[in-house]
């Protein structure tokens, strides 16, 4: 680190933010003597029911168990196919090939970054049983044509909200209305709850089912009723992560615009002739539906790769990060028949997406470091 970056502290691309009153909370919990799954897991279901409208959620230790139970909910399993998008992180399609499906994708829209909405009755087969779309950094994919799609052709929607949280379609929470619709608290987004997740489901019936599955398929009834119908896992979340989570929730609408406000400073700051020059790619401006979870830019074609604006923002104390690499290049997925140039959006995107620093303590200030250190590397 340069001497100049010394004078400065370290930004990162995300930072969360306990408040005392949580910390103390958790101090409560560790000494109440019950720390696994209790009082406080039921109370955080009840607080995101009231948010989704009084709809079913069940809690879990990680965003991701939620999206593979909302799978095994939804019946999907061997011989089965699922479509997706390939800018995503992988938990998305790994939980496909867990159940046993398919990863069926198509490509994005390159304005969105979202699934391409046009593509996906083409890729519809008798195999296909549901589809499992990302709201990428919290910008709502359409969900009036996806249903539409959706509900023309018979097919489940299991939504990837991990990172919509807060944000809104046709004025309502994503997730108050819908099919199975999971969500993440890992400390990256908007709220946490140090690990976990939740789903959203449309009745009791999957609810008891979402409970099976997160912990040894064990139903239990009066004191000592106990019996196993289905096979679970352990996936439940435990009562000090929910203590945090219950926190986080009451300033999630605090954290959300906070983090709008950084965005518009954001473009107000990128969006300039210089960096129109430079080719630098923005995202889409919604300040009214998207929660604003990540500000990505697309890197121009230049001398200095991906890597090395990285590492030179490094060295000025400024961290960033790469959501996503496109899914179908990793050596797992090009084992399984996907090659370079099946998705050529999403694999651009996947080249020169860099995540800038977007957290609710930071200030316009910061802003205008990060936005002057990018100009200065990339006019270099």
């Amino acid at each position: 680190m340069t001497r100049s970056a010394e004078m400065l502290s370290y930004l990162p691309f995300t930072r969360p933010t306990i408040d005392e009153e949580t910390i103390a909370g958790v101090s409560d919990v560790l000494r109440s003597g019950w720390i696994t799954s209790g009082p406080f897991v039921r109370e955080f279901e009840e607080k995101l029911s009231i948010l989704f409208g009084g709809r079913q959620v069940r809690v879990f230790n990680s965003g991701t168990a939620a999206l593979e139970i909302a799978l095994r909910i939804a019946g999907i399993g061997a011989g089965d196919e699922v479509i997706t998008t390939p800018l995503s992180w992988v938990a998305t399609s790994n939980v496909i090939l867990t159940v046993g499906a398919r990863p069926v994708f198509v490509d994005i829209d390159p304005v969105t970054r979202n699934i391409d909405l046009n593509t996906i009755e083409a890729a519809i087969t008798p195999a296909t049983k549901a589809i499992l779309p990302v709201d990428l950094a919290g910008l709502p994919v359409d969900r009036d044509r996806l249903y539409e799609i959706a509900n023309r052709h018979g097919l489940r929607v299991i939504e990837d909200a991990a990172q919509s949280l807060g944000s809104l379609w046709n004025g309502k929470w994503i997730g108050s209305t819908g099919d199975l619709v999971s969500f993440s608290f890992h400390p990256n987004k908007n709220m946490t709850s140090i690990e976990g997740g939740c789903l959203v489901m449309t009745d009791e019936s999957e609810a008891t089912l979402a409970e099976q599955y997160r912990l040894q398929g064990v139903l239990r009834s009066g004191y000592d009723g106990m019996e196993v119908e289905i096979l679970g896992g352990k996936s439940n979340l435990t009562d000090v992560a929910a203590r945090v989570g219950i926190g986080q929730l009451a300033r999630l609408d605090e954290f959300n615009r906070l983090r709008r406000d950084l965005s518009r400073e954001y473009f107000r700051q990128l969006d300039r002739p210089e960096f129109h020059a430079l080719g630098l790619g923005l995202p889409v401006a919604d300040f009214e539906q998207s929660n604003c979870h990540m500000f990505q830019v697309i890197l121009p074609e230049t001398a200095l790769s991906r890597a090395e604006v990285m590492e030179k923002l490094h060295e000025l104390g400024i961290g960033t990060g790469v959501h996503y690499p496109a899914i179908h290049l990793f050596k797992l997925y090009q084992s399984l028949g996907w090659k370079p140039g099946d998705y050529p959006h999403a694999e651009k995107a996947g080249r020169a997406i860099l995540t800038l620093p977007l957290f609710p303590t930071m200030t316009t200030a910061d802003v205008s470091r990060v936005t002057g250190a990018l100009l200065n590397i990339l006019q270099s």
